[in-house]
């Protein structure tokens, strides 16, 4: 039986796009986006979703405990097995990596542990890595847990930084060449069983445990 995916987005969704685009290549092997839940009504993601023919929800205003409170109801509801976090700019409590453990997935536009946690996202992750001077930055999809940016690693993937590169440019070259692939891939794996998690390591499997 096929597992259940929730996607929580709050902007363009190009992360669920790709998603979504996986999905009718039949690459979400094991697994099916049942569901999209948004922080803003107005992300263009919700529109992506309609589009794609998957139920999407707007998450009520309030503060973080609450709108968790509300996220977890809904999921439950839903009976979801998988969360991903693809571009969701709201805060969460313990709540919801409590009522999914190791089974909420987030993509981030650097090679973690460098320029991550509080204050970076979008364009200053960009911004960061440029300023550094780093040669090569990435994306990193991992699972969520309470601290930001903390959890453990479960695909990354590298870009070259050219000298002439913009935060505008990375960042798009991270999505086309990192984002896009890692997240569906790492989504397909989940829904197989092909991850087996212990302490901070992540070990994907030939075969379903």
């Amino acid at each position: 039986m096929a597992k259940r995916i929730a996607v929580l987005v709050s902007g363009g969704g190009t992360n669920l796009q790709a998603l979504i685009d996986a999905q009718g290549r039949g690459e979400l092997t094991g697994g099916e986006i049942a569901a999209v839940l948004s922080s803003s009504p107005d992300a263009y993601a919700l529109e992506r979703a309609k589009k794609a023919g998957i139920p999407g929800y707007v998450l009520p205003r309030g503060d973080a405990r609450a709108v968790t409170a509300a996220l977890v109801e809904r999921l439950q509801a839903l009976d979801i097995h998988l969360v991903v976090m693809a571009g969701f700019m709201t805060i969460v409590t313990e709540e919801l990596f409590r009522a999914y453990p190791n089974a909420v997935l987030n993509i981030h536009p650097s090679l973690i542990p460098s320029f991550c946690g509080v204050g970076c996202y979008g364009l200053h992750v960009h911004e960061k890595a440029l300023a550094y001077g780093v040669k090569v930055s990435g994306a990193t999809v991992h699972f969520v847990t309470e601290e930001c940016d903390a959890g453990p690693i479960v695909l990354q993937k590298a870009v070259e930084v050219l000298p002439e590169d913009t935060p505008e440019t990375l960042q798009r070259r991270i999505m086309e060449q990192c984002e896009w692939k890692l997240l569906p891939r790492a989504v397909s794996l989940f829904c197989q069983g092909r991850l087996r998690v212990e302490g901070r390591k992540v070990t994907v499997l030939e075969n379903a445990e």
